[in-house]
């Protein structure tokens, strides 16, 4: 990882992008990305922003974007350093720009993912107020309400993390009538399938495998939606669209530190319901059968 800059070169950043006195080389975007089902004005680009002394640093910037767009990740990447070193340190963020670390990519270690779960674990324990968080969320290009609702998760997770994208991935033509009248089934038994009542955790929030990047020093968190959740979301979101690396080796480096609930495993399909509606809103009818296919999933076991 690249020595951060001193404040006077962060101040001068944004001018110095704009007056072309830094190198900027755009960074390749995960493989994993699909055309918008509904355009949207938003568009954030990453850039590898190189100095004359050949220092590094990582920047995101973001054209069109809503309020808060990038102040959201700033505020979840500060907030997460507080429980742990893992999460990336956001060095500079206003409207446009968010800069980072330049960390350079290395291959997974199984040190690394051990202590991952670890990490991770400490993370969570940390704990939050409440779930949901105080700043406007966002998650990829599109909304995330983190306002409080109910008082317990399974109530807040069917307000805000189920709800919200029903109607827009029905508009868009991703679900149709009947697959929205499942999901607000399923949505109905949560309290009875979501396990043990848990406090708050401090969650990352969009922890798939292109959210843990792997550097020489550690496996680090980046790009996160931060905000009070259940732990159990994290570790399901880790085992999206292939997995990450030794899932098995963070899980065991994670109990080591704060043990998991009796049957978590079998509610894995339950916490991957609101990255598969972000992906049924944004990217539209290729993620419905996975998404349906977890909701038969639980309403074969709710019978």
């Amino acid at each position: 990882m690249d020595q951060a800059p001193d404040s006077e070169r962060l101040r001068l950043l944004p001018e110095l992008i704009e007056h072309q006195r830094v190198r900027t080389t755009p960074v390749k975007a995960s493989d994993f990305t699909m055309p918008l089902a509904t355009p949207r004005p938003c568009r954030a680009t990453a850039q590898r922003l190189t100095f004359d002394d050949g220092t590094s640093l990582f920047a995101k910037l973001a054209e069109h974007a809503p309020p808060g767009y990038l102040a959201a990740e700033a505020n979840g990447l500060r907030w997460l350093r507080e429980a742990t070193p893992a999460a990336v340190e956001p060095l500079y963020a206003d409207d446009r720009l968010l800069v980072e670390p330049w960390i350079e990519p290395a291959e997974p270690t199984r040190e690394h993912a051990a202590e991952l779960g670890r990490q991770l674990a400490l993370m969570h324990g940390a704990g939050a107020d409440r779930f949901g968080a105080p700043w406007r969320g966002y998650i990829g290009e599109t909304f995330m309400d983190n306002d409080p609702a109910g008082s317990t998760w399974a109530e807040w997770y069917a307000a805000k993390r189920i709800e919200p994208y029903l109607k827009p991935s029905r508009d868009n033509g991703a679900l149709d009538a009947a697959d929205i009248t499942a999901i607000e089934a399923l949505a109905a038994k949560l309290p009875e399938l979501a396990g043990p009542e848990e406090a708050p955790a401090r969650t990352h929030g969009d922890l798939w495998w292109g959210n843990v990047h792997w550097g020489a020093e550690r496996a680090w968190l980046i790009d996160p939606a931060a905000h009070g959740g259940h732990r159990e979301t994290d570790l399901a979101n880790l085992r999206l669209w292939g997995g990450v690396p030794m899932f098995e080796t963070i899980v065991a480096g994670y109990t080591e530190v704060h043990p998991l609930a009796e049957g978590w495993e079998a509610r894995t399909p339950l916490h991957q319901l609101f990255p598969l509606l972000i992906h049924t809103t944004l990217f539209g009818r290729p993620y419905r059968d996975q998404l349906l296919g977890n909701v038969s999933h639980f309403t074969k076991l709710s019978y």
